[in-house]
């Protein structure tokens, strides 16, 4: 059953209701969104290890009443050490997806809490550093309860994953997943967190927490230096944008895949009036995501090596020549590239003023590299994985690169004055996520309904068989047939709500009221949370 949505002068959505209740707290205590986001982010970097940690990247869209839209890149490069010709001379033929050889980039989400919490300040914010990760030392310190996500969430690799040194003894129970419920204590991460309320946020890079995280990971043999963390910036860019009907909807630029999700959607509105929950708008969507993807794999790279200006692709002419290619009586054929696990969070905010978050955070892979770093108890990401060892590819693996991003945390502001923050986890699969709860919303479903209703998911077709399209359990049988129908080779999930189909939620401010309306994925162990 959808959740009953949330109605209140300010608001936010979280994965974990931890980390709602950090929000609120910090939305009572007279903070704005941003500062009860930098919160909200470290009580789930503490609470829901899987998706997320302080050893991973973030990326933030900031909109101020006014209208003005900030994007903040809060991603790591790779290290020194990450040349191509390290990884073949260890005999590699991709880069691994857990261990040390996987932990080859900077973690930039803690530079991008400072630089938000800069701008949060310049927006008249006013609360301390411990009062905002207050909530996230108590539960690391005292104990919080293993979310039922974390206890069931599906990964690969996992054999790999569990034997990389450390990982079982923060994360397992006897060598096992660790039942929902058990009381998961993590002192270390807890001083790691109050070095950064004493020392503040840059201690992680160039400070004392940076000098053992170096250490650390020198240690294990990951090819990160010292000096990549003392040079390490979170950057101001610019954010992407395209009109869709009566809004316009932003989103963050390469290294992520903010440009796939603007592509699905510039891609839909030019096919035609389309009904909420037919056929035509899933076949729709679905076809869409295969060409969006299908230029994104080929455009999108670190920002500083771009071949293409992203913005080329969402011009009305470029939009309108890829919807024509489409089929609205046929699947086209669609090879997909390998889709990651979606292991990430996405939170959103709406304060009392009206400024608005989006904002998402990862380690990529579940647990990320799985490299537990013992002298701080950070678990390091695995997202440099994303790189190639081909020179000629452009996201070959070079140091201070960036690599491909599956992040991508959108907004939206109506003509009517409305202002949507939504976003979603679920690894390469978001754009297409982001596509199913925008277009139901913006088709008449209620905000609730748009992001509990039944989702679908194109993955890759094995050898020379085609694209699966994945059905979620709970799915119209109706829809499944003329799906069928129309070429599309489909595949039933036995299950109702799983957290592979992604964990998403909205936020919109009413400018007639003035209220916020949010609601987060019954598929998740979170909710929405007001004042």
């Amino acid at each position: 059953m959808p959740e009953t949505p949330v109605f209140s002068t300010a608001a936010v959505a979280a994965p974990h209701t931890l980390a709602a209740e950090t929000g609120q707290t910090i939305l009572a205590a007279g903070g704005n969104a941003v500062e009860a986001m930098v919160a909200m982010a470290a009580t789930i970097a503490v609470v829901y290890p899987h998706m997320n940690g302080l050893g991973g990247d973030g990326f933030w869209l900031v909109r101020e009443p006014g209208g003005r839209v900030h994007a903040l890149d809060a991603s790591g490069p790779a290290g020194a050490l990450a040349t191509i010709k390290r990884y073949r001379d260890k005999g590699y033929d991709a880069i691994p997806s857990r261990g040390a050889d996987s932990a080859l980039t900077v973690a930039g989400a803690i530079g991008g809490w400072g630089l938000a919490l800069e701008l949060a300040k310049a927006l008249g914010g006013q609360l301390p550093l411990d009062l905002l990760l207050g909530d996230a030392i108590r539960h690391a310190r005292a104990g919080y309860p293993v979310s039922g996500s974390e206890a069931r969430f599906k990964t690969s690799e996992e054999a790999a994953l569990y034997a990389v040194p450390g990982f079982a003894e923060a994360f397992l129970t006897e060598g096992k997943r660790t039942p929902p419920g058990t009381l998961r204590q993590v002192p270390r991460l807890a001083d790691t967190l109050e070095q950064l309320v004493h020392a503040g946020l840059a201690d992680f890079y160039r400070g004392d927490i940076g000098r053992e995280i170096a250490a650390d990971l020198e240690r294990i043999g990951a090819p990160i230096l010292r000096r990549d963390f003392e040079t390490y910036r979170a950057r101001v860019v610019q954010p992407l944008e395209l009109r869709v009907g009566n809004a316009t909807v932003y989103n963050l630029p390469p290294p992520t895949q903010g440009l796939t999700t603007l592509l699905i959607l510039g891609m839909f509105q030019r096919l035609g009036a389309i009904r909420a929950e037919t056929p035509e708008h899933h076949h729709a969507l679905i076809e869409a995501s295969k060409r969006a993807f299908t230029i994104g794999e080929n455009v999108v790279a670190d920002p500083m090596n771009m071949i293409h200006d992203p913005s080329a692709f969402l011009t009305p002419s470029a939009l309108e020549r890829e919807a024509a290619a489409i089929d609205m009586r046929r699947a086209a054929p669609y090879p997909l590239p390998r889709s990651p696990e979606g292991d990430t969070i996405w939170m959103g905010a709406i304060d009392k003023d009206g400024l608005a978050v989006s904002y998402i955070q990862s380690v990529f892979w579940a647990f990320g590299s799985g490299c537990v770093l013992p002298a701080t108890g950070i678990h390091w990401h695995n997202r440099g994985s994303a790189f190639s060892l081909d020179p000629a590819s452009h996201n070959a693996l070079e140091p201070g690169r960036k690599p491909f991003h599956t992040l991508n945390p959108p907004m939206a502001a109506f003509d009517d004055g409305r202002v949507l923050s939504f976003g979603t986890m679920g690894g390469e699969t978001q754009p297409q996520i982001l596509a199913q709860i925008f277009t139901r919303y913006v088709l008449g479903m209620g905000l609730a309904d748009a992001v509990d209703a039944p989702r679908w998911l194109l993955n890759k077709g094995k050898g020379t068989s085609p694209a699966i399209v994945r059905m979620e359990g709970r799915s119209d049988s109706g829809l499944i047939r003329a799906l069928s129908a129309l070429g599309h080779e489909i595949d039933e999930s036995p299950e109702p709500y799983t957290d592979n189909f992604g964990h998403g939620g909205m936020l919109v401010k009413h400018p007639r009221n003035g209220r916020v309306e949010a609601t987060h994925d019954p598929r998740s162990d979170g909710g929405a949370l007001g004042l």
